[in-house]
């Protein structure tokens, strides 16, 4: 049997450390492509995908691709195609497309043709409106004239592990958190400290993959309503493994009282509680916790409107002269805007990596080596 394309949809600049990851769970052929990561499989390395990858926002199965030079030609390719095999006729389905540098280029008329093609060969009902995430998601892509058809796998973005109920301000997601701990050299061996700890993202985050969590292991999936849904495939898949025992520990602390109430709340929903401390602090306040080194990770904040970058150096300037003075053997990462607010700090930053999308701002993740 011929293997699915797999497309493994990464944040902008996130790229690498997601295919690093696939590689290390054993995913076949990881290709790096721009907005994502493709890996080779059959559907069952589809579910897994979605259970045990904690980099990607979502799954993307590539199911047929043909060309199409007008919309008669699309039309009549969508109606042949074999959607029974893959949609159910009584779950809803949504239809996006896009359309680049062909001949086919409204994107309107795409849905249009396509979600009517659906419908009539079908029978499976269409959702109309377009903000909701229906339960499966049926992507086109035209370009240079080339249709491709892939299904959305997830549903919801991979980022909702199905236990952050609560999240502060411009909150990191989970996918970015893992990765970023990730290209920070965290592998699960070593303590984890976040200064500025928000909802408790890095903490819990660093929490699981100490203990050997899956992260999809407490929500659901879209393929789940597929007609080539293998029931007892992902019952058997999604069994959990033996839990890890680890002696670490994993430290939050925020000024915010209600931000250290709602890491708390969500380390318990994942099962992590026993793992994380979270405390009311300032970053003056900041000491290291017992045991050897580890790594100090923060995504302090931007000041990204006017008048409030200037009084963000003495929080940066802060944060910098507590590391360097109390936590020598230590790592640092750190999610900066500005190159200006992170050399602000005085902490030996190795060169940075790539700038990645976050919120519509871009990011860059500065890391140094352990502190002398």
């Amino acid at each position: 049997m011929t293997p699915l394309e797999i497309f493994l949809v990464a944040v902008p600049g996130l790229e690498q450390p997601v295919a690093e990851e696939a590689a290390e769970h054993r995913f076949a052929g990881v290709t790096v492509q721009p907005g994502g990561v493709v890996v080779a499989g059959g559907w069952d390395e589809v579910m897994r995908a979605n259970l045990v990858l904690r980099g990607p926002s979502r799954v993307l199965v590539r199911v047929g691709s043909f060309r199409a030079m007008h919309l008669a030609q699309l039309d009549k390719r969508m109606r042949k195609f074999p959607w029974d095999q893959i949609l159910r006729p009584d779950v809803p389905v949504k239809v996006d497309a896009s359309c680049h540098a062909s001949r086919i280029y409204h994107a309107g008329a795409v849905v249009s043709r396509v979600a009517r093609a659906i419908h009539e060969e079908l029978g499976a009902p269409i959702a109309t409106d377009p903000k909701a995430e229906g339960p499966v998601s049926v992507k086109i892509r035209i370009d240079d004239d080339l249709c491709t058809i892939s299904v959305d796998s997830s549903g919801e973005s991979l980022h909702k592990r199905g236990h952050k109920a609560q999240v502060n301000k411009a909150p990191m997601r989970e996918n970015m958190a893992a990765m970023f701990l990730r290209l920070c050299g965290y592998d699960g061996r070593e303590t984890v400290v976040d200064p500025m700890c928000g909802s408790g993202t890095f903490v819990i985050e660093a929490a699981e993959v100490a203990a050997g969590l899956l992260p999809g292991r407490s929500r659901g999936f879209a393929f789940e309503k597929l007609a080539n849904f293998d029931a007892t495939g992902w019952a058997a898949l999604r069994r959990p493994p033996a839990p890890r025992e680890t002696p670490l520990r994993f430290h939050g602390s925020d000024r915010d009282d209600g931000a250290v109430a709602m890491s708390r709340a969500n380390a318990a929903r994942a099962g992590v509680d026993g793992l994380c401390t979270f405390r009311a602090a300032a970053v003056s306040d900041l000491t290291p916790p017992e045991g050897p080194p580890g790594l100090v990770i923060v995504n302090p904040p931007y000041g990204t409107r006017i008048g409030e970058r200037k009084p963000l150096f003495a929080l940066y300037g802060a944060l910098g002269r507590t590391l360097t003075e109390r936590f020598a053997g230590w790592r640092v990462g750190l999610i900066a805007t500005d190159a200006g607010l992170a050399q602000s700090t005085g902490l030996p930053f190795l060169p940075p990596g790539p700038p990645v999308s976050h919120g519509g701002l871009k990011v860059t993740l500065y890391r140094t080596a352990p502190l002398p």
